[in-house]
């Protein structure tokens, strides 16, 4: 016993200090632990994710050339036309937006050009930025286990597959799809009616006494007047159009080849796929492969990519090595109330700023656990948590973007204001999709 509680003390700590420095420092110290698990306490070295980190390596080399092409620009200038048609919705609008927009290009990164938007929008509609930007950022992060390329729907069949319980894509988006909409609509509801309208609020009139802080206000936000490619809706075209290839092969896999007996597998599919969608945008639409190196969205996912290499493989390594101990300690419980199995998920997403970095670190530990694919497909939503220290990008961009200062941390650090939304948007989902688990499986 000694020996379990000293490893899971240099796993917790590796991904305390990593959070800590970042995440390229978090896949760096997994490393420097598998070397400690391995050499030290002559754990079995396990497997790094290789499939997951193709995977991700693939959609996010896509997703950035799309980007480089001017594509993501031409679905946020489409969004902003939408909200500003309709201001006076948009605190019910824009976080549905910002969720289908991360649903159809696999990352939450997408949702920085609208963020500006959606403050301008609400404040020309005399509405407190807070309702909406707050519910939007989270929103844009709920979109993940929602998309058909995203890392976390990629990364959870390609470890279902290796444990020999596979889920196929269908089988995931019908449910995630549905709970992430719920959950989405329920915050955004409750958010209409959040702190006091501007007018009402003391803070926000003694700022407006500041020429400089009232004439901030005035300013135009808006992506419409930005000149595009005219190729930007071109590449649009093509990366949904290998998006419906990969869903088209979820659908009907006997369209799938056929090798020596066995099906091409579909994780292999979205890599390869995905690769050519790139690549059609690269030489269609005249795009420096340069470029697409040094665009945010690749750089956001390489960083992934070595976050989810280091820490993962140090998981996993844990986890076989410990194998006998969790089963004989923790399984009868898990069995028991799966759902239980949801708050651990929740813990360990709150520290860790990645979706499919938390489902490659606890799935193995759910399967070892004696839980089935669906029982885990279950409680997806729950790895999203890492609102609740307000420490990721999108809500830090949401909080700058918003200049009346209504969105805020809080002098008190939890209490913040995407904390609510993020909690009744995860609860909500996640008994949704629970629900919908029983239905289905």
């Amino acid at each position: 016993m000694l020996i379990f509680w000293l490893e899971f003390a240099l796993v917790l700590g590796a991904i305390l200090i990593g959070i800590r420095r970042g995440s390229i420092a978090l896949g760096l110290l997994g490393g420097f632990g598998v070397t400690v698990l391995t050499i030290g306490f002559h754990n079995p070295p396990a497997s790094p994710p290789i499939d997951v980190m193709l995977i991700i390596l693939a959609v996010v080399t896509a997703s950035a050339t799309l980007q480089v092409a001017g594509g993501l620009d031409w679905m946020v200038q489409r969004t902003e036309r939408l909200l500003r048609a309709h201001p006076k919705r948009v605190t019910i609008l824009a976080p549905l937006c910002t969720f289908f927009l991360t649903m159809c290009v696999g990352t939450g990164h997408a949702v920085y050009s609208l963020l500006p938007v959606i403050a301008d929008v609400a404040l020309k509609t005399k509405i407190r930025p807070e309702r909406p930007m707050g519910v939007s950022s989270v929103a844009s992060q709920m979109g993940i286990t929602a998309s058909p390329v995203a890392a976390a729907v990629t990364s959870f069949m390609a470890l279902s597959a290796k444990n020999n319980d596979p889920a196929t894509l269908i089988d995931i988006l019908r449910i995630t799809i549905p709970a992430g909409i719920v959950g989405v609509l329920v915050a955004a509801l409750w958010s209409m009616n959040r702190g006091k309208d501007l007018d009402k609020d003391p803070e926000f009139q003694e700022r407006l006494k500041d020429p400089a802080f009232r004439a901030s206000l005035e300013q135009d936000v808006t992506t419409l007047g930005k000149e595009l490619p005219k190729t930007a809706g071109l590449s649009v075209g093509m990366f949904f159009g290998g998006i419906l290839v990969v869903v088209i092969f979820a659908l009907f896999p006997d369209l799938l080849p056929h090798y020596n007996g066995k099906m091409l597998p579909l994780t292999t599919v979205v890599q390869i796929i995905m690769m050519s969608a790139g690549a059609f945008i690269l030489f269609t639409c005249n795009v420096k492969s340069a470029d697409v190196g040094h665009s945010s969205v690749f750089s956001a996912g390489m960083t992934a990519v070595i976050a989810i290499f280091g820490i993962a493989w140090m998981s996993d390594c844990f986890v076989s090595g410990n194998q006998d101990f969790l089963i004989r300690n923790i399984k009868e419980m898990v069995q028991y109330a799966p759902w239980t199995f949801a708050l651990a998920m929740f813990a360990v997403s709150a520290f860790v700023k990645s979706q499919a970095a938390v489902l490659v670190i606890m799935l193995p530990f759910g399967y070892t656990l004696g839980l089935s694919t669906h029982q885990m497909l279950a409680v997806i939503p729950s790895c999203y948590a890492y609102f609740f220290f307000c420490f990721y990008p999108s809500d830090l961009a949401s909080i700058g973007m918003d200049r009346t200062g209504s969105t805020h941390i809080g002098s008190y650090l939890l209490n913040h204001s995407f904390m609510i939304p993020g909690l009744i948007g995860v609860s909500v989902s996640t008994v949704v999709a629970y629900g919908l688990s029983v239905l289905f499986f």
